[in-house]
């Protein structure tokens, strides 16, 4: 069961799941953000293999990036975290009442773990009285809240390009993003975006380069690959049609058998 997210404020967010392991619905970030998992565990999914972040986690992450985490229940305990959204706007306010501004085009990790010091945990135990009453948590205490966490993520200096550096992608090699990117669900205008085009951009120089349109190669590459773990690896589609990209299993079948002429479990069964 997944229960839904509770917003204490329109940046400050509990959210738990409990029972299965699922994949993160929208893996396309919008926003910077900073949480602590508080139970449970997560698992990342990089192009060197699977990252696990335990219970106590404090993470930092870069807006404007595809990322593919399976959250994981502890036993009984729920997976949750306590998120802060640090939107753009927020931080163009806060660098012009405090100037701080950016050094330079941020180019290091895109996951940040930082140290849960005395006062970042003095920070995330002053918010859940609010989860308890949200309804005390106003405008102006929230605004604090946000401020607040600006200011101790601050004293680390290698952070404020992280946080401040507000450029957009620039136009990076379409091909190679789309070979390591193509089991993100996504649409096509955050794969534009991330490679540094308008959609029409993307979609003309996708065309240029594949020499076919992104929804046919991207369907096409998602169920080669889950040709190959069915076959080779054994795995059942049960397992991989979320994390290849696909939004139900049904549709994952249906897709499978229209382009291989059989089902996933026919083709599984031809290879032994």
């Amino acid at each position: 069961m997944i229960m839904q997210p509770e917003k204490i404020s329109s940046n400050i967010i509990l959210y738990a799941c409990e029972g299965e392991t699922h994949f993160d619905h929208d893996p396309f970030v919008y926003e910077h953000y900073f949480g602590i998992i508080t139970s449970g565990s997560a698992d990342h999914y990089t192009d060197h293999g699977v990252v696990n972040y335990p219970t106590g986690s404090l993470c930092l992450i870069r807006r404007n990036q595809l990322l593919k985490v399976i959250k994981k229940p502890d036993g009984e305990k729920p997976f949750a975290t306590i998120t802060i959204f640090l939107e753009q706007e927020t931080l163009k306010k806060y660098s012009a009442e405090h100037d701080v501004k950016a050094d330079g085009v941020y180019a290091g990790e895109t996951i940040l773990i930082l140290e849960n010091d005395a006062f970042m945990k003095g920070y995330f135990d002053s918010l859940m009285p609010y989860f308890a009453q949200p309804e005390k948590l106003t405008p102006i205490l929230a605004q604090a809240k946000t401020t607040e966490v600006i200011a101790l993520l601050l004293r680390n200096p290698a952070l404020k390009n992280f946080l401040y550096d507000f450029s957009e992608p620039h136009k990076i090699d379409l091909e190679a993003f789309m070979k390591r990117h193509y089991s993100y669900n996504v649409p096509l205008a955050q794969f534009a975006k991330l490679t540094g085009r308008s959609l029409s951009t993307f979609k003309r120089d996708f065309v240029k380069i594949f020499g076919t349109t992104p929804e046919k190669w991207l369907q096409t590459q998602r169920l080669e690959r889950a040709y190959f773990l069915i076959t080779q690896k054994n795995k059942r589609p049960s397992e991989i049609y979320l994390e290849l990209g696909f939004e139900s299993l049904s549709h994952f079948s249906y897709t499978f058998k229209k382009l291989f002429g059989q089902t996933a479990t026919e083709s599984k069964i031809h290879q032994e």
